[in-house]
């Protein structure tokens, strides 16, 4: 087993370096608290680890706006895609007992997997599902688990009839189904659920004692942050979302005390006291770009002199002044998480907060250049600049659709025509009824995606969610017609990054 260093020279170093680091404790908390307060962020826990040290465990703000109660270390957020990392961790230890091999076809495990080719389905491996080149787009099909009640199986048999954005292997598509598909992977070979297999595997060893794999348990656990999402220039709570269904693409619900010991196993290489979980190889492995990125000008000045980006199996690899970075963030509805490692340094960062404010990968990189004392960069203003940048954006989606709004134009097909059940093959059933004296839209396999039908103009509809929703707000569905002049399926139109609902081809049925 490779030791870092002895626990005697720990033991010196941290009293040789105690003022010293207290002193860099009460600057980096200053730094940290900035940040919340400028970017309206009600609480977030931060931690940082570095040799083996815990340098930083803190929290900051509240666990709920208008509330009082502190965030912590121990304050429980969701982690969403840093989940990744422990599905590929997972799967390092079944190479290392020998029970999957990285380039093993999906199919040998899933005999039920299909893509939008055959010859695509035959060769996918378990490494594509890892490294998103499977030739879908980022973040398509997510609106099959979404809110639904499929099961990650029931997805993974959907998304067959996604269309592909590029090439199988040819491009780079962050694709959250894939990683469903890993994690039904684990049950296949182990008998196992990815969550049950996770906690024996790394949170029973590791004393991630805290850490939970669904949001059903949280009303039972005192110290949880509340989601937020910011609407007209405040931070509202907003109810906890279950992620169940795709949980082995980001359900894990931690701390930044369990994280911190995350991180150390991860900087000690799979190796948990006298145990070696995954092979040293398997982790060069992980860190290696499967999936590279172009690096443009601006990006490798703003980063130090970066020369490659890409993403590994469950990570994101690239580098900052020199050093290798390892890396991911995660968005969940109402929070946003980042953990950044530093191998050659055994430096690890972990920023947990409660509302949907992406600066969290900015923030680390001011703490990285804190704590390796680093040429300063004006980490803060590229975070305000992304943020508005951002915030823009999304405001000039919907100012476009409404700007287009034609006020008078009647529809040309009467409610009692238009009401009845619309069929996606891929997605399930949707029904338009009207209840008590309102036109509703039900999508069947999700019963919290609800909305009331108000019309726009022509056989456009406005989509007013019964539910507030993270994700998205405004919205439109347009009630196509045939030849004939009869309801023929429906066209949405929900403008957001995350959720696409033009991916819903509904017909109607009857």
């Amino acid at each position: 087993m490779i030791q870092r260093v002895s626990l005697y020279c720990i033991s010196l170093l941290f009293f040789f370096s105690f003022p010293c680091l207290q002193a860099q404790d009460a600057s980096l908390e200053k730094l940290i608290e900035s940040w919340r307060r400028d970017f309206d962020i009600p609480g977030l826990s931060v931690g940082i680890i570095k040799d083996g040290e815990v340098v930083l465990a803190e929290g900051f703000g509240v666990r709920e706006a208008g509330n009082n109660e502190k965030a912590d270390a121990s304050t429980l957020y969701a982690i969403a895609s840093n989940t990744k990392a422990f599905i590929s961790a997972s799967i390092a230890v079944l190479v290392k007992e020998g029970k999957v091999q990285w380039d093993d076809p999906v199919r040998k495990y899933l005999p039920y997997f299909e893509l939008y080719d055959p010859c695509v389905t035959e060769m996918m491996t378990i490494r594509d599902l890892l490294c998103h080149r499977s030739g879908l787009g980022t973040y398509s099909g997510d609106v099959v688990w979404y809110r639904s009640n499929y099961s990650a199986e029931e997805t993974v048999k959907r998304i067959a009839k996604l269309e592909p954005q590029f090439n199988f292997r040819s491009g780079y598509g962050y694709s959250n189904v894939m990683y469903l598909a890993a994690g039904e992977v684990i049950r296949a070979v182990t008998g196992k659920s990815w969550d049950k297999f996770v906690d024996e595997t790394f949170f029973e060893p590791l004393g991630m004692n805290h850490t939970v794999t669904t949001t059903s348990v949280l009303p039972t656990i005192p110290d949880v942050a509340s989601p937020h999402k910011y609407v007209n220039g405040k931070n509202h709570p907003i109810p906890w979302v279950a992620w169940d269904n795709m949980g082995a693409a980001g359900g894990i619900i931690s701390s930044v005390d369990d994280m911190l010991k995350w991180m150390d196993f991860q900087l000690n290489h799979g190796i948990h006291g006298t145990d070696t979980l995954f092979s040293r190889d398997d982790q060069i492995t992980m860190w290696t770009p499967q999936n590279s990125f172009p690096v443009s000008d601006r990006i490798k000045d703003m980063y130090g002199g970066r020369n490659f980006s890409g993403y590994g199996l469950g990570w994101g690899v690239n580098e900052y002044h020199g050093r290798l970075i390892v890396s991911h963030t995660g968005g969940y509805d109402g929070m946003y998480s980042a953990v950044t490692l530093l191998p050659d340094e055994d430096l690890g960062i972990v920023v947990l907060t409660n509302s949907m404010t992406s600066i969290i990968s900015v923030l680390g990189y001011e703490l990285i250049d804190q704590v390796l004392d680093l040429p300063e960069n004006n980490w803060k203003e590229i975070g305000i600049m992304r943020t508005e940048s951002s915030l823009e954006r999304r405001q000039n989606e919907v100012k476009e659709r409404k700007d287009a709004w034609k006020i008078g134009t009647p529809p040309s097909m009467t409610i009692d025509l238009i009401k009845g059940k619309y069929r996606c093959s891929m997605y399930g059933d949707i029904n338009i009824a009207e209840e008590d004296g309102e036109l509703v839209i039900d999508f069947i396999p999700a019963p919290d995606l609800k909305a009331t039908l108000t019309h726009w103009h022509d056989d456009v509809y406005r989509l007013d969610w019964k539910e507030d929703q993270a994700w998205f707000d405004f919205g439109t569905v347009q009630i196509l017609k045939d030849n004939n002049g009869q309801p023929s399926g429906l066209l949405f139109d929900v403008p957001n990054d995350d959720i696409f609902f033009y991916e819903i081809k509904a017909v109607r049925v009857h």
